[in-house]
């Protein structure tokens, strides 16, 4: 196969950050996606309607000309979300739903939850008006190794929270583990995961064997080869539960080479690439359209989208740096090769 025509397809976890950065990440997403869920972990978080309204207007600020990307904007959820919140976001079009991070998971949490059981009430109407929660799924307390955080958040809150609200429409971010592919296809169809290219492309070797390689650390931080082997698993199981969401999250390089680097893979100047490469690796490219472009489509309600877009088979190196409004940035894979590219 020298060239794969696919429907259009969509980002179900993005970071495009704010201000200047925008002219360069809303692009980056937009030459090829149609729709992408907006994290709202911005500072100051993004916690109203008015704020998501406000931040999707300066997205489409900077969206090509003739582009109709369509970004997608979650609300940050907090120990004081209140039920008219709720409300709002499910009357609002451009809002899809609420992320939940823990307090100190990931880049700019601290305003997040530190008491999930303290929201059940918000839970329980977020289940009765089927607005979708989006969870990083990890405890933070410092007793608890960071390699066992995802399957620990899993048993301590997830679990019991779906028992609670067996109703509520919950995807896991991003997940990284055995134990996450498992709780998800133990759930109903209400319950489903996404998936980033790192994890399907790499294990904890590619960060810590031969050096600390800081462009390919990321919160959830990469697993061992047998979770990775499960998410490949899952990720070709032709199950509608897991789906594409990069989780592209951009850094200046001098940000992430120094001595506390960020966490985050920049990886939307390759995303799609990077997906047909493991598709390609498993012998499933026929299941990459799902993936990509239709089953997230179908678990959040739209439609999928009516037009194409085409990968053609031509290697091609990604760049080592891209020149971005924060300075240089290394994008995830820099230096090395893919063997698909966008037409």
């Amino acid at each position: 196969m020298t060239e794969l025509t696919i429907t259009t397809p969509d980002d179900w976890h993005l970071h495009l950050r704010d201000g200047e950065l925008l002219a360069n990440t809303v692009p980056a997403t937009a030459e090829v996606f149609g729709r992408a869920v907006v994290m709202p972990n911005l500072v100051p978080p993004v916690t109203s309607v008015e704020q998501a309204e406000a931040y999707r207007q300066r997205i489409l600020a900077q969206r090509p000309p003739e582009n109709n990307f369509q970004p997608l904007m979650a609300l940050y959820l907090t120990q004081n979300t209140s039920l008219e919140t709720v409300r709002a976001a499910a009357q609002n079009p451009h809002v899809i739903g609420f992320k939940l991070y823990p307090s100190g998971a990931t880049t700019n949490s601290d305003a997040g939850v530190t008491d999930v059981d303290g929201l059940d009430n918000v839970f329980a109407a977020m289940a009765e008006l089927q607005v979708p929660l989006l969870v990083h799924g990890e405890v933070t307390t410092a007793d608890i190794d960071i390699f066992d955080r995802e399957k620990v958040f899993i048993d301590r809150h997830l679990r019991p929270l779906m028992q609670r609200h067996p109703n509520l429409k919950l995807v896991l971010e991003h997940i990284t583990t055995a134990d996450a592919v498992a709780f998800v296809e133990s759930q109903g169809s209400n319950v489903a995961a996404t998936i980033t290219p790192q994890h399907l492309l790499m294990n904890r070797n590619d960060l810590l064997v031969g050096g600390v390689r800081p462009h390919n650390y990321c919160l959830p931080i990469l697993k061992r080869r047998d979770h990775q082997l499960e998410l490949r698993r899952a990720a070709v199981s032709g199950s509608p539960k897991f789906f594409i969401g990069t989780d592209s999250a951009p850094h200046a390089q001098s940000k992430k080479e120094t001595a506390c680097g960020c966490a985050g893979c920049y990886s939307a100047p390759a995303a799609l690439p990077l997906y047909a490469e493991f598709f390609e690796q498993m012998n499933a490219l026929e299941k990459l359209e799902d993936f990509a472009s239709g089953f997230g489509a179908d678990f959040y309600g739209y439609p999928r989208a009516a037009t194409k877009v085409t990968l053609v088979r031509e290697p091609w190196r990604v760049p080592e740096v891209v020149s971005t409004a924060v300075g240089p940035m290394v994008p995830y894979w820099a230096g090395n090769l893919l063997n698909w590219q966008v037409k």
